[in-house]
């Protein structure tokens, strides 16, 4: 199982602290953003490692993370022209993870957890084609929000709803099975992109849904985005309180 981290976007939200970086190498507490995300995937096992980039600091991450030995890890490296979306920036790792099973995380998402079981028993096993992670939020109408039926399973996921069916969030992580490229051209071809000129993940998972076999996974512990001031100084902060606590 191979890992992939998208760590393209302007970052706009962040501005002016994006002005002259990308925001994933901004800090959370005590490392860089990506640091955080990096280690979430080698926690759990998932040692190969593919990152999506974009904008002008390609060379920076570069310079930073290197081939991954550090990490003890393996790291190739995408670019991604201009802010295509989600779907389109793990749609460009294709010729390097085809016909692998892979697990897709965004790049400015804190995990307190580590996924190292959920990892083995979807590399291990064929029950499940996608493996999608929930929390949940006290404002979901921000995020992808999951519709559960009675026995738990998701029957749908409705992007930034007025109306949230539910406080479960689809967090920004995700097993998908070695299929997910032929489905991302099925969303290409039959979806397009959104009216904010993005291939959305909500449609890729939304055909996992309801043509495969989804599971899903509450996180436990704490999650947030960095990607907004406010959420940026809420990793520093939980960041800055299990250090200390660790202590």
């Amino acid at each position: 199982m191979k890992g992939i981290i998208l760590a393209g976007g302007t970052g706009s939200r962040l501005a002016p602290l994006t002005k002259v970086t990308n925001k994933h190498l901004l800090p959370v507490y005590n490392e860089p953003m990506i640091y955080k995300v990096i280690h979430t995937l080698t926690n759990s096992g998932i040692k190969d490692i593919s990152i999506v980039l974009g904008g002008e600091s390609v060379g920076d991450f570069i310079r930073l993370l290197g081939d991954g030995s550090d990490f003890g890890a393996q790291f190739s490296y995408v670019y991604q022209q201009g802010a295509g979306g989600i779907a389109e920036a793990l749609y460009l790792t294709r010729k390097i993870v085809q016909g692998c099973k892979v697990a897709v995380i965004l790049g400015d998402n804190i995990f307190e957890d580590t996924f190292k079981e959920a990892v083995r028993e979807f590399d291990e096993s064929n029950t499940h084609d996608c493996h999608l992670f929930l929390k949940r939020v006290p404002d979901p109408e921000r995020f992808g929000v999951a519709e559960l039926d009675d026995d738990g399973n998701i029957i749908n996921i409705e992007e930034k709803p007025a109306n949230p069916k539910s406080d479960l969030c689809v967090t920004g992580l995700y097993f998908y099975n070695a299929e997910i490229f032929s489905i991302i051209e099925y969303v290409i071809n039959k979806i397009g992109y959104s009216e904010r000129g993005e291939l959305e993940i909500t449609d890729v998972n939304n055909y996992y849904i309801q043509n495969k076999n989804t599971r899903a996974n509450i996180v436990d512990g704490f999650w947030s985005d960095a990607g907004t001031f406010k959420t940026l100084l809420r990793c520093t902060n939980f960041v800055n309180r299990s250090l200390n606590e660790s202590k």
